[in-house]
């Protein structure tokens, strides 16, 4: 019985290995933007709130059977960062650091991870009408500040995932 369980544990720890190694480069990302911590430069508050993202999921690697685990690392790292926002108040030179917590968070769930407006509402425990007034607020707080602006329309996912502004002009 305990070899049994000792193979299993292996196993479970081989998976979670090789889910990390596929995911851990877009988490970190995800996990920079949110806690507006600059991508070129060590970003120790962003590895953190992953660190401890991951810590949750292994520790429900077991429950996860037949469900996503990335999906569940993003919630686990959505709702970290819900619960420590107050740490990531202060502007840090990132991409979305101009913007509050929750618009960071809400921008972040809806356009880089593409998470759809209802499941960011539930996700978030806020009425959908909230999420989507806060994101179009976002937005233009984005676009009204000087320097780089990761958001226009059509190509804000994009934008946001590169750091990079698109050129308006193009076709």
């Amino acid at each position: 019985m305990r070899e049994r369980r000792s193979e299993q544990e292996r196993r479970h720890a081989r998976e979670f290995e090789r889910f990390v190694a596929g995911a851990a480069g877009r988490l970190l990302h995800t996990a920079t933007l949110l806690t507006g911590e600059p991508a070129a430069r060590p970003a120790p508050a962003a590895e953190e709130l992953l660190l401890r993202a991951l810590s949750r999921t292994y520790a429900d690697w077991d429950r996860l059977r037949g469900d996503d685990p990335y999906a569940h690392t993003r919630q686990e790292l959505a709702a970290r960062f819900a619960h420590t926002a107050r740490r990531h108040r202060r502007p840090r030179g990132g991409l979305l650091d101009r913007l509050s917590p929750q618009e960071r968070l809400i921008l972040v769930l809806r356009f880089y991870e593409d998470v759809a407006e209802e499941q960011t509402a539930a996700q978030l425990g806020l009425p959908a009408e909230r999420v989507h007034t806060l994101c179009l607020h976002a937005l233009g707080e984005l676009r009204s500040r000087p320097g780089p602006v990761p958001f226009p329309a059509a190509d804000s996912a994009a934008a946001l995932a590169t750091g990079t502004t698109p050129d308006p002009t193009a076709p």
